[in-house]
């Protein structure tokens, strides 16, 4: 009985491999395709990235919200490193897009 149980489980296990195999083949042949019709660098970075950098979007906030923080209290400090580190991010935001 045991056996049957160990078969049942290397069937699900070779079964289930499968399926991942079949599923990568379909996403070569997409990227691929993609590459081949010489998608634009936009349209590839909008499919490839989210799925490798799914934090991204979080990073931008974050460095959006501290400048706007600084923004903010840009009259009431007037400190040149708060000045520098401020246009430094926008500047980051900017090349990132």
């Amino acid at each position: 009985m045991e056996t049957d149980i160990k078969k049942d489980l290397v069937a699900v296990i070779h079964r289930s491999a499968e399926e991942l195999h079949q599923k990568i083949d379909m996403q070569c042949d997409l990227v691929t395709t993609l590459l081949e019709k010489r998608a634009g660098d936009e349209t590839i970075k909008r499919l490839a990235l989210p799925a490798y950098f799914p934090n991204e979007n979080k990073l931008k906030q974050a460095i959006m919200e501290a400048i706007d923080v600084l923004e903010e209290s840009r009259k009431a400090f007037k400190s040149r490193k708060l000045e520098l580190l401020r246009k430094k991010l926008t500047q980051v935001l900017i090349e990132a897009k």
